[in-house]
């Protein structure tokens, strides 16, 4: 297990193991994985789609898909307290008034047939069922300045699909965040925008995190957004973490070979060379039998006999700065070199 970071984390999940049947048999879609959220602090989980990023904070918050989804193993700390097998009626207070999330798709996730003004109201009327209509519409009102909707009162009373993308997902910010939580888990925000509204909804988010004191958790795939937001970095794949590090540690000195292709996969505006971007061959393993190895074994370059045969454990560069692959044990090193420097699919 991964040694803690923060002493004082606001969200602690620890050997986290969820699973879920189906026909086909059971599918291990998280599989020991720990990580923490420290107050006022935004974390980010990357990794490709399938690896479990979503089912690790849908079960933190308490979304998890049951029957058929459920809790193996492991614990989820929040704010000092276990909440691993809280009921949903418990769940409730801390859904959308402690925790909350914004989706990859607002269109998808926001109600059709209601004005976004209402829907808005709702998530707050829920946490607070006494407060008058006026006074709710004032709420929403104020909220709709702070994430810069043009014509909140016009809008308002507008429908979701006759605002743009970027007002859509503005709307989504404001149902998160009017309620003041201490955590924001923030599902792929920016995927479905172009790289203007993208950036300005970064601002946003960081802008309104600091106004509320809360902390964030980050999900995405685009390592760009990771670069403008995120403090610390928990490369996640097939079910694990891989590598954990400060910002600069992953960027800058990435230990495993998966968060190395990540990277070398993002254009780069800091070299005068025409770089071929690079890939990572083949696919994720399939979770309904885990490969008893390195999961990133039939993908690696470097990949030696004990890959596939042993998990390998936690390598720790310093405090902070861990990675679980063989390839940092000196043996390996001694074959392979430096595989930071060497680059593995290109250089980084």
């Amino acid at each position: 297990m991964a040694e803690m970071i923060k002493k004082d984390p606001v969200l602690s999940v620890k050997d986290l193991k969820v699973s879920f049947s189906t026909y086909a048999g059971e599918v291990q879609a998280v599989r020991g994985v720990t990580w923490e959220l420290g107050r006022e602090e935004t974390i980010a989980i990357v990794g490709e789609s399938g690896c479990g990023k979503t089912v690790s904070i849908q079960t933190a918050m308490g979304l998890l898909a049951k029957p058929a989804g459920r809790i193996k193993e492991g614990s989820i700390i929040f704010d000092g307290k276990d909440i691993t097998n809280y009921t949903a009626k418990q769940m409730r207070w801390i859904q959308g008034n402690e925790m909350t999330m914004i989706f990859q798709d607002p269109l998808t996730y926001l109600n059709p047939t209601m004005r976004v003004g209402r829907q808005i109201a709702e998530a707050y009327l829920q946490h607070h069922p006494g407060m008058k209509k006026k006074d709710a519409e004032e709420r929403v009102l104020e909220f709709m300045r702070k994430v810069s909707l043009p014509n909140p009162e016009e809008n308002m009373r507008r429908y979701p699909h006759e605002l743009s993308g970027g007002m859509r997902q503005r709307v989504m910010v404001a149902m998160a965040l009017i309620c003041e939580p201490k955590i924001l888990f923030a599902d792929e925000p920016t995927t479905a925008l172009d790289v203007t509204i993208q950036a300005q909804i970064i601002d946003l988010m960081k802008t309104l995190k600091s106004e509320i004191s809360g902390s964030i958790v980050l999900i995405t795939h685009d390592l760009g957004v990771v670069a403008n937001m995120a403090e610390r970095v928990y490369v996640m794949y097939a079910g694990q973490i891989v590598e954990h590090g400060c910002l600069d540690e992953i960027f800058e000195n990435p230990r495993h070979p998966y968060t190395i292709g990540l990277l070398r996969s993002v254009p780069r505006l800091d070299t005068e060379d025409k770089v071929e971007l690079a890939y990572i061959p083949g696919s994720p393993p399939d979770l309904l039998a885990p490969p008893v190895g390195c999961a990133f074994a039939e993908r690696c370059p470097f990949a030696m006999n004990i890959c596939k045969a042993w998990q390998p454990e936690y390598k720790y560069f310093d405090e902070t700065h861990y990675s679980a692959c063989w390839l940092n044990e000196p043996a390996a090193m001694e074959k392979w070199g430096d595989i930071t420097a060497k680059g593995v699919f290109g250089d980084v």
